[in-house]
């Protein structure tokens, strides 16, 4: 086997593997109290990857990743795989920009889409007749995930750079 070959294979291990932990993180379980600051994981690493890697990882790899959280969360088909879609083109689409922002600048995009994703994810509950909550409490994972998002961004970047994934 060639080596690029090689490489490419240990890069989609990486990414997979990234995708995995948040996953994981997305389902542990949380105290009722604290349920709204839950951090969007998946949403974080996607957003990460689409930014650092626009050619391998993008909006087909976004539905497929918003599918299967909707698998492990139960919810209706389709609910998270939209959110995400929106948030890989929005990301896809400022790829280049956001490299040159610091990441407090970072951190105000990421609350933003996450609270955008978080509504749309809310209003979709809503018409698909699930249990939803009256207030806007539940955007306070889009704030969690912004106060993240610097730390993360570090993280993933320092695995990309150890791994030598490009």
């Amino acid at each position: 086997m060639s080596t690029a070959i090689q490489q490419r294979a240990h890069a989609i291990w990486v990414i997979l593997l990234t995708f995995f932990i948040a996953y994981l993180l997305a389902i542990v379980p949380f105290p009722e109290w604290a349920m709204n600051f839950r951090p969007e994981w998946v949403p974080l690493v996607l957003m990460y990857w689409v930014m650092a890697l626009p050619y391998r990882v993008g909006i087909g790899s976004a539905w497929v990743a918003g599918l299967l959280l909707d698998i492990l969360e139960g919810s209706a088909l389709g609910l998270n795989a939209m959110g995400m879609v929106i948030i890989a083109y929005v990301t896809l689409s400022l790829h280049q920009r956001l490299r040159m922002f610091s990441l407090l600048q970072q951190s105000g995009l990421v609350f933003t889409l996450m609270g955008l994703n978080l509504l749309l994810t809310h209003w979709l509950q809503i018409v698909t007749g699930q249990t939803v909550t009256s207030s806007l409490f539940f955007l306070m994972g889009a704030l969690t995930s912004a106060i993240l998002w610097p730390s993360l961004f570090q993280l993933l970047r320092h695995i990309r750079r150890s791994f030598d994934v490009h």
